[in-house]
């Protein structure tokens, strides 16, 4: 029980103009308190992390329920101080308390752990994070009692400071750390005779001071972690900035991003050395991209697995699927979720997939769609093959063995298997099984009639004479 993560997220945001809550936007692929809890969950285990929340509370609980955090009820959103007023029950046992804001995602577990340590260092009561931007209009401003000593004084709301106090740059970021203790001594002492009639955990700094407390600050390494958003606009910064981190990382890392500020890679994609992603490629959700692929510009790959060496053609949509070791993709080829791709097989130009196992070495690289088919290895399926999948009520599988050589132009009505070796004349519409090594054929038997458009043209002509 030493120390506890507090997460302030009941607001609604209402300078987003949006109906969702502010936290549920997401910035890097996803939400921004999924992003503050990530960092708060290298600090402390996932049960000694509180979310207070209040505005849509079941919609945010449902968001970030996996997490395994803890939640507490703000049924009134009266200020940042009411918040922890009414997470007092859940965490008095702790020693100390953080608290953070949960739409502040750019925040790092490096930064919160520095702050956990210099509070518990200084032996304060209260400790501010705070920042130094290029511009800190419309922020508080933290007063140190001297320039050069971490002990402040006061913090000071914007609205409220005198022409001298409005040269100092330093801000208050709304991230603290607490001695439990004294918090909750005084936290009764909040008052609501400000613009907002709200209970402003800010308040405590000069309650604490005044009984003797000591309250220090701890400035922020960069003035962008610290940072919320309080527009669609900023928070578009937000994203940028956090996208381009991504990128860098992953350049660090050595994959290759040709025109990174073209692409649009979310902060849990992995990636490996020696990959190479081209322009204006999407990769998003849990992405993770093996070594020695290339990823060719305007193709999306969203909660999907490739392993090493995959190529990946122009224009391609993966989503939820698996591609195997030197397997090809695409160009405009549309893998659907359950897709399972097998090593160095091919699915090309506008075939589409869905719930499909291809083998080691299949192709299909015309025109097609596969859906709730196990293809085994060895396989080629021609252009314009379609199998039929739906009855209009259930889904049915269909089973092409190894080997299988299917026309072009053929459509397989599931149920149906066809046996290794197998030969699918073009055109072939097949209901029935086709057994190893068979060659079917299921197409009406071709009529020629000869100089049928010459006599057709010559009654035409002879219709027409007067």
């Amino acid at each position: 029980m030493q120390l506890a993560i507090v997460i302030m997220a009941g607001g609604k945001g209402t300078r987003l103009k949006s109906k969702r809550a502010k936290v549920l936007h997401e910035i890097g692929g996803k939400a921004l308190l999924r992003h503050v809890i990530a960092s708060a969950s290298q600090i402390v285990a996932p049960q000694d992390i509180y979310v207070v929340v209040g505005h849509q509370a079941a919609l945010v609980e449902a968001a970030v329920k996996n997490t395994g955090v803890r939640f507490i009820h703000q049924e009134e959103q009266r200020g940042t101080g009411h918040a922890i007023q009414t997470a007092k029950s859940a965490v008095r046992d702790y020693q100390q308390l953080l608290v953070l804001s949960g739409d502040v995602p750019l925040l790092k577990s490096e930064t919160i752990a520095r702050l956990r340590n210099f509070h518990i260092d200084q032996r304060a009561a209260m400790s501010v994070l705070t920042a130094a931007p290029a511009d800190p209009n419309g922020y508080g401003r933290v007063l140190r009692k001297k320039p050069d000593s971490p002990e402040v004084k006061a913090i000071v709301e914007q609205k409220a400071l005198t022409p001298e106090q409005r040269s100092v740059r330093e801000i208050n970021s709304g991230i603290y750390a607490f001695k439990t203790e004294p918090l909750f001594t005084h936290i009764s002492e909040l008052k609501t005779d400000n613009a907002h009639g709200e209970y402003y955990l800010t308040d405590m700094a000069g309650h604490l001071v005044t009984a003797g407390e000591r309250v220090v600050a701890l400035e922020a390494a960069t003035a962008t972690e610290v940072l919320g958003a309080n527009t669609i606009a900023e928070m578009m910064d937000l994203d940028r900035e956090l996208r381009l981190e991504t990128a860098r990382k992953l350049m660090a890392q050595g994959v290759t991003i040709l025109h990174p500020e073209t692409t649009v890679i979310d902060a849990d994609v992995e990636i490996g050395a020696d990959t190479v992603i081209e322009p204006f490629v999407q990769l998003l959700g849990e992405t993770k991209i093996g070594e020695d692929c290339r990823i060719r510009s305007y193709s999306i790959i969203e909660n999907s697995t490739l392993a090493d060496g995959v190529l990946v053609r122009q224009g391609s949509t993966i989503v939820n699927s698996r591609v195997a070791t030197k397997a090809e993709i695409g160009p405009y080829s549309h893998l659907r979720p359950e897709s399972e791709i097998g090593e160095g097989a091919h699915v090309g130009n506008f075939v589409e997939t869905k719930k499909v196992k291809i083998g080691k070495g299949s192709k299909a690289n015309h025109l097609s769609y596969l859906g709730n088919s196990e293809i085994g290895s060895g396989v080629n399926v021609g252009a314009g093959t379609i199998t039929c999948n739906y009855d209009g009520v259930s889904k049915h599988l269909t089973v092409i063995g190894d080997g299988v050589f299917v026309g072009s132009d053929s459509t397989l009505v599931a149920p149906v298997v066809i046996g290794e070796g197998a030969y699918i004349a073009a055109g072939s519409t097949i209901t029935e099984d086709v057994p190893a090594n068979a060659l079917a054929l299921g197409r009406a038997r071709q009529t020629t009639k000869p100089d049928w458009v010459k006599n057709r043209r010559a009654q035409a002509s002879k219709a027409k004479q007067p």
